[in-house]
């Protein structure tokens, strides 16, 4: 989608392209069985579009949510299930194939990078190195060759809360924003997820003369101004256990992915 589209379907998309880079935000929470990303099993997924208004400011879109069935042989940690209280298998739990939950929550997320004339999504989570590691794992065991995250750059509000609050846990960041946080709905990935964008949009929005002086700066040191941004080639995962390649046949290298720091 090039610049007069995106913003024809959205106003504010060129503001979203100058404030993150040209990469769209996109806050994911994991609940899963332990604390290992290639044996431990996926749980749950849950992706919160962040939006932004015509004067700027980001607010909570959209959540995106599913159960996940456990991946063949993969392992639940005892100690991890008493946290999250996850019954896998209980007989009312929607749950779905991993790789159907990834294909539905990387095709939303595309929209909405198309919708913003953004390049790529950037996953933003309370320590966000965890979640990446295991969707990360998940895309490379169910063989997704379209995912739309950077594959090792991140926005994490545990950092952003520590600087900006004084406050790394969840629960607390959001009192000192005056937010509530209830805990009998703590360790659902929707419900984590969506309070992680209200701090992630709390704290960038405080950050708004921040922003405003350096894009300035960047004016004056000449720096070219995004108005939108070319979309990147997403990283093509193969599966873990690839056959070999038939030798009448050339695979061509991975496209080159350009990192968001």
């Amino acid at each position: 989608m090039n610049e007069q589209s995106a913003s024809a379907v959205n106003p504010a998309a060129t503001l979203m392209v100058r404030r993150f880079r040209g990469f769209l935000p996109v806050v994911v929470d994991l609940e899963t069985g332990g604390f290992q990303p290639a044996t431990d099993a996926l749980l749950q997924i849950a992706a919160v579009l962040i939006d932004i208004d015509l004067s700027g400011r980001l607010k909570r879109g959209e959540t995106h949510f599913f159960h996940v069935k456990p991946f063949e042989n993969s392992r639940l940690d005892p100690a991890s299930m008493l946290v999250n209280k996850i019954d896998p298998w209980h007989p009312l739990r929607p749950a779905i194939a991993e790789d159907d939950a990834l294909h539905r929550i990387f095709r939303v997320v595309r929209g909405a990078i198309r919708s913003y004339g953004c390049r790529r999504g950037v996953l933003v989570g309370h320590n966000s190195s965890f979640d990446l590691a295991f969707l990360n794992a998940a895309v490379a065991r169910t063989g997704i060759k379209r995912n739309p995250f950077h594959p090792f750059s991140s926005f994490d509000t545990a950092t952003l809360a520590g600087a900006a609050l004084g406050q790394t846990v969840l629960a607390k960041a959001l009192a000192v924003l005056g937010l509530t946080w209830d805990k009998s709905r703590a360790h659902s990935a929707s419900y984590d997820a969506e309070r992680t964008a209200d701090v992630f949009c709390l704290i960038c929005n405080e950050l708004a003369g921040s922003h405003a002086r350096a894009q300035q700066r960047a004016r004056e040191l000449g720096w070219q101004e995004l108005t939108t941004a070319p979309a990147e080639a997403e990283e093509e995962t193969a599966p873990a256990a690839e056959p070999p390649a038939t030798p009448a046949l050339s695979q061509a290298a991975p496209a080159a992915t350009t990192p968001a720091d």
